[in-house]
């Protein structure tokens, strides 16, 4: 059996490919930056934005949840990504009711999702009715209505799914799942499901709190700092300055991965002299790992430790923190004592001086921070392997202390705010007993769907009804053509969006797109009162947000003012939920969330303090653990890892350099050299070579699994690269169609997007 990607409108044929970059940053991406931003906003739009990014009266930048200096913010406090997703937001080109009447929705799907999202910001509420091929035009009370009746028409509430993206601001998100828990279902799979759901299930078992534990300042304060699994310099480019002033105190950063990522070995910042000169080298040790090998790395680690506090008792383990804050150690100590290094070191790719050299580093530092993001989370052991970081940090002593802690670090601005808020399928009894005290109603307790259930829903019939807060749910979410064959068995789809992407032609009977404001536009109340948002970093600072653009077309609303609307219509004048005040006042919002979300109380004043506020984290502020032992927990776990099978391949998808999630900015990537296209796959050359292919050679992908389903996508360039044997790189969300939708992470339930196995196929074109 064979499912196969869509076609793209792409001319592959002219993707050139140079060395990879050395450093990132410097002149070069100020150069892009700005090019980009006045191509897309003209010079005066991109004045008035550019200058407003990341500053405390200005608006919090759509891109990544990396959190701003707690000190001084310089003039740009941004990086060229973020000025390309602020430029992609701001864009003056508009996809109005003429654009709609052009295209039909057999057209718009043989486009790929860059030609999409190059159309511009979507103007009007439009509908796609059952039988016709062309979206019109709808006013906003027929679409309320509309979304109504459906959701009425449902045998049960859990036939809906409300799905969330990182954009939405935490004043909208907290009346959406109060809009949701009304309703009647927890149904609200969001993107966190598909990239840290595994941290947050490893953390709140090992210390009791699904957060990172670290602040911007422990950073300048930390001795060792590992980036494991991570791509700062695509991905959380500003990390790179905060990387550059702790190396600037001393620390030493080790760089755990499968790819030589440029923003791992070099930086120049252009805003010093230094950055527009030589930069500065990021990693002081660089361990290029095997795919899937982090989980024994850390255990390899773990053995080498406490053979080096055998050799001095009492310099390496923290007793002192392990007898007061910590449970099973014993067990722990046992199963790493007897962990075998010729395993390690064959499910690793590294060497034994690689590992020596790296244990006595974190046996010698006094602080070390743990920074990871999808590398580790998208694998099968994904959740144990960062129970396994953890474990090293929790033997070390190294949570709730300066300059040390985990740091997952979120991708997508908002993305944690979202869940502090409610956004979660399954929020705990307190939660949601706090939320019908505070407005009367009575929250269903059933646990509802994550992103993997709902596709699963949707393909057995269990669900009919698709509403998507911001976000591309197609392009995002694993095994393409399962997802969107689910999608298009739904009675309705709705899409609140910015822009055009593929989830708006890949519909349901009757499918509706409604145009909301962005991080950008000026949000007035009915009063003409000025509207501000908060949002949380990847580090628990909560903030304001002010946009200050004039929306591109009048039609547009607020996500808030959306929900709000539709909660009136879909539940009645008479609910107990007061959606037009919130609506017309957002420090209203804030007044109610200061009383269910723990740890906002005063939300109002403290978010308007001069960095907003800090939520609180018992692990870092008093080495409190709410665990189910009242103590920071050490798992024990049977070691996994990946080996390659014969004449195969494990393929790991990610994002270019031109690359926001699932939104694509253009079609390069610069640091890896890659230009003009994004169907290639990057390969170690020996491997190359020993499947009988030459560099440049169009290939197809072919990923096999237990279900016995071969996913193809086709017409790849081989690139040679320097991966480890064996391993292999390729983007998404083109990959996505050979994700298996029930190949996820154990306990947590992300798809294991690093982790693919996949044969390489000559590739014959059809004309």
């Amino acid at each position: 059996m064979h499912r196969s990607a869509p076609s793209h409108d792409i001319d592959e044929s002219k993707v050139a490919v140079t060395p990879p970059k050395q450093q990132a940053a410097g002149v070069t991406a100020v150069t892009i930056a700005l090019e980009r931003a006045v191509q897309e906003m003209g010079v005066l739009r991109t004045a008035r934005t550019l200058t407003r990014v990341n500053q405390r009266h200005g608006f919090d930048c759509p891109g990544c949840a990396w959190p701003e200096p707690s000190d001084h913010r310089r003039p740009a406090e941004f990086c060229e990504n973020g000025a390309k997703a602020v430029a992609e937001e701001a864009t003056l080109r508009t996809v109005d009711p003429e654009f709609f009447a052009r295209h039909s929705i057999a057209e718009l799907s043989d486009k790929s999702g860059y030609w999409l999202g190059q159309q511009g910001r979507l103007t009007h509420p439009m509908v796609l009715r059952p039988g016709e091929d062309h979206y019109t035009p709808i006013a906003w009370d027929e679409a309320y209505r509309l979304i109504a009746e459906e959701l009425r028409a449902l045998d049960s509430p859990d036939e809906a799914l409300f799905y969330t993206s990182g954009r939405t601001a935490n004043e909208t998100a907290f009346l959406y799942q109060l809009l949701v828990r009304s309703y009647g279902t927890n149904n609200l799979p969001d993107c966190s499901n598909m990239c840290h759901e595994s941290s947050g299930t490893a953390l709140s078992a090992s210390i009791g709190i699904g957060k990172g534990s670290v602040t911007i300042d422990d950073f300048s304060a930390a001795e060792v700092i590992v980036v494991a699994g991570q791509n700062p310099g695509t991905n959380h480019p500003r990390m790179l300055s905060a990387l550059q002033k702790a190396k600037e105190h001393g620390a030493r950063v080790i760089a755990v991965n499968p790819l030589p990522e440029t923003g791992l070995l070099g930086f120049r910042d252009p805003q010093t002299m230094r950055g527009l000169t030589t930069g500065i080298d990021i990693a002081d040790d660089f361990l290029q790992i095997r795919l899937g090998g982090d989980m024994a790395l850390f255990q390899g680690l773990a053995k080498l430790l406490f053979e080096a506090e055998d050799r001095a008792p009492g310099t390496v383990v923290d007793r002192a923190f392990v007898d007061a804050h910590t449970a099973g150690f014993a067990e722990y100590e046992k199963q790493m004592r007897a962990v075998d290094l010729g395993t390690v070191l064959e499910a690793t790719g590294l060497t034994g001086e690689d590992l020596d050299r790296t244990a006595e580093l974190l046996a010698a530092s006094k602080s070390t921070i743990f920074c990871w993001a999808m590398g580790l989370t998208q694998q099968r052991h994904g959740v144990a392997t960062i129970e396994e970081a953890t474990n090293l940090l929790l033997m070390r002593g190294m949570i709730g202390k300066p300059g040390a802690g985990v740091c997952p670090v979120r991708g997508h601005s908002n993305v944690q705010g979202d869940r502090t808020m409610g956004i979660w399928e399954k929020m705990p009894e307190s939660f949601l007993a706090a939320l019908d005290s505070e407005f009367g109603i009575t929250s269903p307790r059933k646990h509802g769907y994550d992103t993997v259930d709902a596709i699963r829903a949707l393909t057995e019939g269990r669900a009919k009804v698709f509403f998507g807060m911001g976000g591309n749910f197609v392009s995002a979410t694993p095994d393409t053509a399962v997802t969107e064959a689910a999608l298009r068995q739904c009675s309705l789809t709705v899409q609140v969006s910015t822009k055009l992407n593929r989830s708006h032609v890949v519909h349901g009977r009757t499918a509706l797109i409604l145009p909301t404001l962005g991080r950008t536009d000026r949000d007035l109340s009915p009063a003409g009162v000025k509207q501000q948002v908060s949002v949380e970093d990847s580090m628990s600072m909560v903030h304001l947000s002010t946009g200050r653009l004039n929306p591109v077309s009048p039609e547009l609303r607020s996500e808030v003012a959306i929900v709000c609307e539709l909660a009136q219509e879909l539940l009645g004048p008479d609910h107990s939920v007061p959606w037009a005040r919130f609506r017309d006042d957002y420090d209203a919002i804030r007044d109610s969330i200061s009383r269910v979300v723990p740890g906002c109380a005063d939300y109002n004043t403290k978010v308007r303090g001069r960095n907003g506020f800090q939520l609180p984290h018992p692990p870092r502020d008093a080495r409190e653990f709410r665990t189910s032992t009242g103590k920071a927990n050490f798992a024990v776990n049977e070691l996994q890892w990946l080996p390659v099978p014969e004449g195969r391949l494990i393929l790991q998808t990610l994002r270019s350099h031109d690359q926001y999630n699932t939104t694509i900015y253009g079609l390069d990537d610069r640091y890896r050299g890659i230009h003009n296209g994004r169907r290639v796959v990057l390969v170690n050359p020996e491997d190359i070579a020993e499947f009988g292919f030459t560099e440049g050679d169009l290939v197809d992908l072919i990923s096999e699994w237990t279900d016995g389903v071969e996913r193809k996508v086709t017409g790849f360039r081989l690139v040679a690269y320097p991966t480890p044997r064996g391993n292999a790189a390729a983007y998404y969300p083109e990959t996505n169609p050979l994700v298996p939708l029930n190949h996820v992470a154990e306990r947590s339930n992300t798809p294991v997007s690093k982790a693919v196995t996949i044969r390489l196929e000559p590739h014959v074109h059809i004309a």
